[in-house]
């Protein structure tokens, strides 16, 4: 299919963002900004959630994990439901109690001004890259598949997308998303169907057929009980599941903010529960997705790529699944894309703004006049992180996300930990520098560990680098004669 009618697909998926973006926009003060009026329907929240998390690295990389690590990722995803349940009933109280706007504001509070710069800037380095490894993957795809013909450059690509995810969210900010992500959401998972659909007629199958294919399949393993050393072990990934929720969701302002914008408490708890149950069913349907494709591609003489993240593009952008297949492929990517990205601009805008200017002592028209100027630069910062990226990735996408979360966010997650668990007060100047460790030391057992063991580290670093920070922050409470004394 000529790339021409791609590009009118996106023109054609982008005028309707547009127009959402108009009819949400009326008001565009920094409450509609920030946290939508607290407006917003729990309903079309968690809608719109499921679209933000999947993104298009779920959408690529997940169907390509089946052939190296079997289903076992569904072991995560059920880990990540406990999490949501967690999230729902310690941080989501925590933060409407506080009535906050930036999430990272409780750390002032309770730990002081250093923890709350550090957790913020936390929090803008883990966000930035992994929302940058998320639009790469996006804009690699379709660099490769549309624009290589076209004879544009990486860089033109990267910058006209996040220019036109800047233009409908530059005026109403998470009250225009709550709706955009509900829209994108929908292409995603009707996309997700429609191939499903495709394969599996191509194949021959009704439902029991396809339940049968799966079954039988030698890729169908989901549990791993008898082999500690795996990466793949339940309890490691069950455990781990539930600790990257917290942090990437519970403890992230990009994820929160969408919450927060929920008219109260109960509804922002419906929101988690409902988004926590769909989360699961979703993966599920693209890890048996991953195994249609491994299953049609010798059937149909094809000889798939050696990565994963490229066996669906393959099928999709090459024809072989129809071009219908082409058409909603390629505006789920572009919905899965948009989701996870103008919700991060948004979240960086609003955690910059907030945490590291402290915007809330401006008069209105002045705080909206740097909001708007930090939405710019925020933008221009994503397109370079996009560009570094390119230069330096050269592996799984998605994995490449969760271990540069267990590094940048195992901070985050001791910070809270001890905010919310203990009754101690850490010499507050000390603390960066006990965030800045905690990964580094990381860094070095795991390769020490690597080195002279048979043990591999998986996501579980998360729990020991939030386990270190922990430690850290509580050994600095000793003798505390500012707060009195606490015992390590």
């Amino acid at each position: 299919m000529s790339p021409i009618y791609i590009l009118l697909t996106i023109f054609v998926y982008f005028s309707i963002l547009l127009l959402v973006s108009r009819l949400t926009g009326k008001r565009s003060d920094n409450d509609a900004f920030f946290r939508g009026n607290r407006q917003s329907p729990w309903y079309i929240v968690a809608f719109g959630m499921v679209g933000a998390s999947l993104s298009g690295v779920t959408f690529i990389s997940v169907p390509g994990m089946v052939r190296t690590i079997d289903m076992t990722y569904m072991q995560t995803c059920i880990g990540f439901f406990f999490g949501y349940l967690l999230i729902a009933h310690v941080l989501l109280p925590l933060y409407y109690r506080l009535n906050l706007t930036s999430i990272y504001t409780y750390l002032e509070g309770r730990l002081g001004k250093f923890s709350y710069k550090t957790g913020a800037s936390f929090f803008l380095f883990s966000k930035i890259l992994g929302a940058a490894v998320r639009l790469y993957l996006v804009c690699l795809i379709l660099q490769h598949f549309v624009f290589d013909s076209m004879h544009v450059p990486f860089a033109v690509t990267v910058v006209v997308i996040v220019v036109l995810i800047w233009l409908y969210t530059r005026k109403s900010g998470i009250r225009t998303i709550v709706w955009t992500d509900s829209f994108q959401t929908f292409c995603l998972l009707a996309t997700l169907l429609l191939i499903l659909i495709q394969v599996s007629r191509n194949l021959d199958l009704d439902f029991n057929g396809i339940v049968q294919v799966v079954k039988d399949n030698e890729h169908s393993r989901i549990f791993v009980f008898d082999d500690w050393h795996s990466k793949q072990n339940f309890f490691k990934q069950f455990f781990s599941g539930i600790f990257i929720t917290i942090v990437m969701t519970g403890l992230d302002q990009d994820m929160m903010q969408k919450n927060l914008s929920c008219k109260n408490l109960k509804d922002a708890q419906k929101n988690m529960y409902w988004y926590g149950v769909s989360f699961v069913p979703v993966n599920f349907l693209f890890l048996v997705l991953g195994i249609l494709l491994l299953v049609i591609g010798p059937k149909m003489g094809l000889e798939l790529p050696v990565a994963g993240d490229d066996i669906l593009p393959f099928f999709a952008a090459n024809g072989y699944l129809g071009y219908p297949v082409l058409i909603f492929f390629t505006i789920g990517i572009i919905a899965a894309a948009f989701s996870s990205a103008d919700s991060a601009l948004t979240a960086l805008t609003t955690s910059f703004c907030v945490d590291i200017l402290g915007n809330k002592n401006l008069p209105e028209e002045a705080a909206e006049k740097q909001r708007k100027r930090v939405h710019i630069g925020i933008s221009v910062v994503f397109i370079i992180c996009i560009l570094i990226f390119k230069v330096l990735n050269n592996r799984s996408v998605i994995d490449a996300i969760y271990v540069l979360a267990s590094y940048t966010y195992g901070p985050l997650l001791g910070l809270f930990a001890f905010g919310l668990f203990t009754k101690a007060f850490p010499r507050d100047k000390f603390v960066p520098y006990v965030a800045i460790a905690s990964p580094i030391l990381c860094i070095t057992i795991n390769y020490l560990v690597t080195r002279y063991t048979s043990y591999r580290f998986g996501y579980e670093m998360l729990m020991l680098n939030g386990l270190l920070t922990f430690i850290g922050l509580y050994c600095l409470s000793i003798k505390n004669k500012q707060y009195g004394s606490a015992r390590c």
